[in-house]
């Protein structure tokens, strides 16, 4: 199968970078380019089976999240692009088949090789990388699938997506009562803490809320306490799309079954997954156990609490997300960080006093202020340390000391921005339910 390679004469891109290029310098259009050629080039490959397989760059495995949200720029493009059609409609079918195989992994070889990010794990599926259970993995492809649907009005993807859909419930609904229900365990033998899940791998114990648990932050770093509050409400948004789904081809019952479990989801994380911060007033956690534990911070991995416009379903007016935007962009926040060449969120996965890229991206995303939009993009271009692509992080001060030189997710978040600016992304994809 023959998947697109490029796309810098599509139409609608090029008149991104006329736009970009108004605003003074060529690299904003350029880098644009750039990002979305090099995700088509290099990450995807297509499989026998007719689905495609996308490493998320400099690791040969496929993330769940990671693979969506590569894929999310070209919703942008797909009108009158069959060939585009067929590579997200490849992906996601890869995707419905590695959730079938193990719901509770996050990472995916595109053989049974055997190959692991650490054998010491207690998976011993040779399809799976790494089986850390990550809510957001099961959430992006259905994301993703509702958004192609939004985008092209295809339904040849739906059945797959519902059968997928009804297995997430099903596994959601058991990790509400994690510590009754799950037989979910993970175990690593060597590396930090933070690669590993306490209490001989159940992770710290939690009390039933009615949010579903997570043993890992979309960081892959293990969750200090098993209610992560973006994971939820993107899991939240998820759903709200598997119930359109379900509804437009009439599946009646799975439609009120995810529109229920949605509800859950959200009231559980307003009563349990939010407090009154003195200086920005009501406004989510990150991570709560239900047991009166509660950790204030946010992680530049989507979903973080920046991105939940994004991610969740909630307009970026929102009078809580406003007060949590304001903290996480604060140093009330020990994620955030300022320095001489940047100022942005980071995460305990990467170096001290080391910024995202995905992050910045977020930020302008999130924003309605032309200005805040462009210094996000212009920030991207300038700390890219001369190589013309994102970075997984770099440092506040120096951009030259920076980790991954080829991390796709990056990459695409800079296509959305630019994209967005122009006036030509895919925010109202993101508006649907609001």
């Amino acid at each position: 199968m023959g998947f697109p390679t490029s796309v810098k004469d599509h139409p609608i891109v090029q008149q991104a970078v006329h736009r970009l290029n108004d605003l003074g310098d060529p690299r904003f259009g350029q880098t644009l380019v750039r990002c979305l050629d090099d995700t088509l080039a290099r990450t995807i490959r297509p499989m026998p089976d007719g689905t495609a397989f996308v490493v998320t760059g400099d690791i040969p495995a496929m993330w769940l999240r990671d693979s969506s949200t590569q894929m999310m720029p070209y919703l942008a493009i797909l009108q009158d692009n069959t060939a585009l059609h067929d590579l997200l409609l490849a992906v996601l079918h890869r995707q419905f088949q590695q959730i079938a195989r193990n719901p509770y992994a996050n990472a995916f070889n595109a053989e049974p090789s055997g190959q692991a990010h650490d054998t010491s794990d207690l998976c011993e599926d040779p399809w799976v990388w790494e089986e850390k259970y990550e809510v957001d993995s099961l959430a992006f492809p259905l994301l993703l699938a509702h958004r192609f649907w939004a985008a092209t009005g295809r339904t040849d993807h739906i059945p797959g997506t519902l059968r997928t859909a009804r297995t997430v419930i099903s596994l959601w609904r058991t990790e509400q009562d994690h510590e009754r229900l799950s037989t979910y365990r993970f175990r690593r033998q060597d590396g930090p803490p933070s690669d590993t899940l306490q209490c001989a791998g159940r992770g710290t114990p939690v009390t039933r809320t009615g949010m579903t648990w997570s043993g890992f932050r979309p960081s892959d770093d293990a969750c200090l306490y098993g209610y992560n509050i973006p994971a939820n409400l993107c899991a939240a948004a998820a759903l709200d799309g598997a119930a359109e789904l379900a509804h437009h081809v009439r599946d009646m019952e799975l439609a009120e079954d995810a529109a229920q479990l949605a509800a859950e989801l959200r009231a559980a994380t307003m009563r349990h997954g939010t407090v009154h911060y003195p200086e920005f007033g009501l406004m989510y956690a990150y991570e709560v156990d239900g047991n009166g534990n509660t950790l204030l911070m946010d992680d530049a991995n989507m979903p973080g609490l920046l991105s939940l416009p994004l991610v969740a379903n909630i307009p970026a007016t929102d009078a809580v997300y406003l007060a949590t935007r304001r903290f996480a962009l604060s140093p009330a926040n020990p994620t955030w960080h300022r320095g001489t060449a940047a100022e942005g969120i980071g995460s305990p996965h990467t170096p001290d006093e080391h910024i995202w890229p995905i992050a910045i991206a977020v930020q302008g995303l999130t924003s309605n202020d032309s200005t805040e939009q462009i210094t996000a993009l212009k920030t991207l271009i300038s700390t890219d340390a001369g190589t013309g692509q994102m970075h997984e992080s770099f440092h506040k001060d120096d951009p030259s000391r920076f980790t991954r030189p080829w991390f796709s997710w990056a990459n695409a978040m800079y296509a959305e921005l630019a994209l967005d600016i122009a006036g030509l992304g895919t925010r109202p994809l993101w508006a649907l339910h609001r």
